[in-house]
């Protein structure tokens, strides 16, 4: 029962861990979403993934690609529901100007990092983060390995 109540409380939908290994985040935005409402249901019950999906900017306006939300089973019939649907993210004008004079430089991108609840609202955290090369991860798995391997010293020395 405490699980479920746990699970309720959560405003948090979906996450991106893979964003945090891949690139360094510089700055974070929380962006507004233009929804349609199965999506909206089907993100009550989590139904939200966000691993292979991208940030791009077109004409000025910023949009989520490849982030995929699965309908229910009990979609009405009358709506033909489309899981990788691209989805127009909401920031102010002024920002969006910033994002793109940040992402034509060189080694930037935008990336999706978490969806949740603020408000009744579902709101996109995006980054502007520049790619990691394959030592950078290296030496973040090194460092998250020296981390592992501290915690469980300290955990048998305590028992």
């Amino acid at each position: 029962m405490a699980t479920k109540q746990a699970k309720q409380n959560s405003s948090r939908i979906a996450e991106n861990k893979r964003a945090f290994f891949n690139y360094f985040l510089e700055e974070r935005h929380e962006a507004g979403m233009v929804l349609q409402g199965w999506e909206v249901k089907a993100l009550r019950s989590g139904k939200a993934q966000l691993t292979d999906g991208y940030v791009v900017i077109r004409d000025g306006e910023i949009f989520l690609i490849g982030g995929q939300i699965n309908p229910l089973k009990s979609a009405s019939t009358h709506v033909n529901p489309i899981p990788d649907r691209t989805k127009k993210l909401l920031l102010h004008k002024d920002e969006i100007k910033r994002l793109i004079g940040k992402v034509e430089q060189k080694g930037y991108t935008l990336v999706p990092l978490q969806l949740y609840w603020k408000n009744g609202r579902v709101k996109c955290e995006i980054a502007l983060a520049k790619g990691k090369a394959e030592y950078d991860k290296r030496s973040t798995i090194k460092e998250r390995e020296g981390k592992r391997e501290v915690e469980r010293a300290m955990k048998s020395r305590n028992r």
